[in-house]
């Protein structure tokens, strides 16, 4: 196994003039999971023809849910995986107030539930199992990934948000501040779909999406940054083989924050692709065959390899204290 670290795209693999492949709709079917705590998180999904043997669950960037990832479903092209897309809670159409959660640790742990009933249910061994997430829900996979250490075949990262531009000098201070003041407290994001895609048509349905909505907790906020420390500083216990995806003209996350993150990555396969010109929105910006490209590449390659069991060294105290509810 070798490692692979990519800043800056390959001229042959990004070619912005090639043309995108075409691919037929795939429907959703549309369902709820009950979680242990009684909550009914509704998700999506893309189901092959014949039962799948292969499945890849989507984890959806802060604000947004799962029916935002029709495109990449439709334009990745592998038809004999299933893909599964929850709304986490406090999104979409998932239960809670829109933007509100009881900490990131409540959504990683929702996560773990979710992917390991999905699993359950569909007989899909865990290790015929990828993650591929982006923005926030990049740092939730990443995190469920680093504290359950679950023996999933491969993880995708696009633009993680592990450093957030804020743009207000002294802001994660006056928000500890705010938060101690108003526990519930929320502020209003600034992203407008002219931050996120040069693509007109995701542009305006991200502007007009009604189950989008700019507001988000603080605690979820601080949490996130929180969350995302302690994962810089502890990547070398991520042993999945990793695919990092990013954007280079990203004015919502910060790509110095990846890179660091990556750079410490303890997997033995682990590749970095940055895009220039790409806006945050990755997956959805004008030229995203290219990194949906990527994706497939790189899911087919892994799915290609036998598996291989890998060894986790965690501190076992902080470990019960994440799972404990």
């Amino acid at each position: 196994m070798t490692t692979a670290t990519m800043t800056s795209p390959m001229p042959m693999a990004f070619d912005r003039t090639s043309t995108p492949p075409v691919h037929r709709r795939r429907i959703a079917q549309e369902y709820s999971m009950g979680m242990r705590d009684g909550t009914e998180l509704f998700y999506r999904a893309w189901l092959p023809t014949k039962p799948a043997k292969r499945a890849v669950v989507l984890f959806h960037r802060g604000h947004e849910h799962s029916g935002r990832w029709q495109d990449l479903i439709d334009e990745i092209g592998l038809e004999d995986f299933a893909f599964f897309a929850w709304d986490a809670r406090g999104h979409g159409r998932s239960p809670g107030q829109h933007g509100h959660a009881d900490g990131v640790g409540q959504l990683v742990r929702d996560a773990d539930e979710f992917v390991t009933n999905i699993a359950a249910q569909h007989g899909i061994a865990m290790r015929d199992i990828a993650v591929l997430g982006h923005s926030v829900g990049a740092v939730l996979a990443s995190a469920w990934v680093h504290d359950y250490a679950r023996p999933i075949r491969a993880l995708v990262l696009g633009s993680p948000a592990l450093r957030v531009r804020l743009y207000v000098p002294f802001a994660i201070p006056g928000l500890r501040l705010l938060q101690k003041i108003r526990p519930k407290a929320e502020v209003t994001s600034y992203v407008k779909g002219k931050l996120l895609t040069r693509d007109e048509r995701r542009r305006d349905t991200y502007d007009s999406d009604p189950l989008i909505t700019p507001a988000i907790s603080v605690k979820v906020l601080l949490g996130l940054c929180d969350t995302a420390t302690r994962l810089i500083d502890d990547a070398s216990a991520i042993t999945v083989p990793t695919l990092m995806l990013t954007s280079g003209a990203d004015w919502v996350v910060k790509q110095s924050a990846q890179r660091r993150f990556f750079e410490q990555f303890g997997a033995d396969i682990k590749e970095m692709r940055v895009f220039p010109g790409f806006l945050h929105d990755t997956f959805g910006e004008k030229d995203r065959h290219l990194p949906i490209a990527e994706a497939r590449r790189f899911l087919l390659e892994r799915f290609g390899e036998e598996p291989v069991d890998r060894v986790v060294v965690h501190n076992r105290d902080k470990y019960q204290a994440l799972v404990e509810p």
